[in-house]
């Protein structure tokens, strides 16, 4: 039913495939486009049969570019989602399940977190990591993942009073096999449809950072480190090399948002039974 449903929601099966094609093009397309990234300080081209995108002021070829860009922010989004899901959904299911000190503790450094100017933040530590892209994604999903964990608390101090729960504990369940093998499943829905929310928060981020010259720094780079590197072209007849990058950071924020949104319409709890 759930799939069913998904794939008549037209809007995120056109994202699907659009997404399946950058996925492609990313993974697949450097296999294929074998002109690599390296320098060879030749000429800024214009976008030609030998170089469909052009090259930038060093000569590098700027679809090679792309896709290696493209591939580095889906590593970046991908961890940025796991860290935050995992850190949401753990600190969010404890806090619902246990209440008590634990939930007041665990709202307080929440509420310490919300505090912080997560861009600021990420922007000074990845300072002394050097622009990994590793770093950025660690720091980026350590900032990012408060949100998931309210609903989660919310949902978890609701699931937490079932009828389910109370035959769990009645055999002998320990409190961690209660939480992760009968609660938490039952919030699904809300953690598939976050995860690719964040995704999609996730790629405008990094690429908000590293335009700033706060994020991915060579020799990684990124969607958002391409824009960096190419804001000087907007002047001239070679701006392409801007909007390029930028339009395949639109491209994938939407595809993965408009995912989400046939994922939530799917997934709709009000459809779903509680499990046992």
């Amino acid at each position: 039913m759930v799939l069913r449903r998904f794939l008549r929601h037209r809007l995120a099966m056109t994202a699907t495939i659009v997404f399946i094609a950058l996925v492609l093009f990313a993974f697949v397309g450097p296999l294929i486009w074998t002109k690599g990234i390296g320098p060879d300080y030749g000429s800024l081209l214009p976008p030609s049969a030998e170089h469909p995108f052009g090259t930038e002021r060093l000569g590098r070829d700027m679809l090679a570019m792309i896709m290696a860009g493209t591939q580095y922010s889906l590593f970046i989004s991908i961890v940025v989602a796991v860290v935050a899901t995992v850190l949401g959904v753990t600190l969010g299911a404890i806090a619902g399940f246990y209440g008590g000190w634990v939930d007041s503790l665990v709202n307080r450094f929440l509420e310490l977190n919300l505090m912080l100017p997560s861009v600021v933040v990420v922007g000074v530590m990845v300072v002394y990591f050097e622009g990994s892209w590793f770093w950025v994604a660690m720091f980026l999903g350590l900032t990012n993942w408060m949100t998931l964990a309210r609903v989660i608390r919310g949902m978890v101090l609701s699931l937490r009073e079932k009828e389910f729960v109370e035959s769990a504990r009645a055999l002998g369940g320990s409190n961690a096999r209660i939480v992760f093998k009968h609660i938490v499943p039952n919030t699904s829905d809300v953690i598939i449809v976050n995860t690719t929310l964040t995704i999609a928060q996730a790629v405008l981020l990094e690429a908000a950072l590293s335009f700033i010259g706060l994020g991915v720094q060579p020799p990684d780079t990124s969607l958002g480190l391409l824009i960096n590197q190419t804001q000087g072209y907007l002047p001239t007849p070679q701006a392409i090399l801007f909007w390029i990058p930028l339009l395949f950071i639109v491209l994938i924020s939407l595809c993965v948002n408009f995912i989400g949104d046939g994922l939530r319409d799917a997934l709709d709890p009000r459809q779903n039974r509680v499990r046992a």
